[in-house]
């Protein structure tokens, strides 16, 4: 992306009063797009007190079905699903902001002077060398 691109890019951003982000949904696949709407209303308050009634009705309706097998399998199976689905819509939220911010960093680490441009692209390389690598900028920050 050019300067000119960037400069654009954070106008356009601050005009909206927001990250530009907010209006590139309409390029995501449907599967990105609904990852990031599942991911979001997931960590929203509304959505966890709607699962804590859910629960609760489930509780009290023990009694009714005297706490029977179907009863309990009726919840395990719920949440299990549930569960099973968000790792993955949630993961994939979290591999592109990952990848997103890998980028931005990327960016910032090639326009900085002083920094390294080794750095650029550090994530993809072994654990060990990037054991290794935060050493020597903890020795290095230790020194100055």
């Amino acid at each position: 992306m050019s300067a000119a691109t960037s400069r654009q890019a954070a106008q356009s951003g601050a005009e909206l009063g927001t990250t530009q982000h907010a209006r590139d949904t309409d390029q995501l696949s449907v599967f990105a797009r609904t990852a990031n709407a599942t991911a979001h209303a997931a960590g929203k308050p509304f959505t966890f007190g709607l699962c804590l009634l859910i629960v609760i009705a489930w509780a009290i309706s023990g009694p009714v079905f005297h706490y029977s097998d179907t009863w309990q399998l009726v919840i395990n199976t719920g949440t299990t699903i549930i569960t099973f689905l968000m790792v993955f819509l949630i993961q994939n939220t979290q591999n592109r902001d990952g990848a997103a911010l890998q980028a931005k960093l990327d960016e910032l680490i090639r326009v900085t002077k002083e920094a390294r441009n080794d750095f650029v692209g550090i994530e993809n390389r072994p654990e060990k060398e990037l054991d290794a690598i935060r050493k020597d900028c903890e020795a290095e920050a230790a020194a100055q």
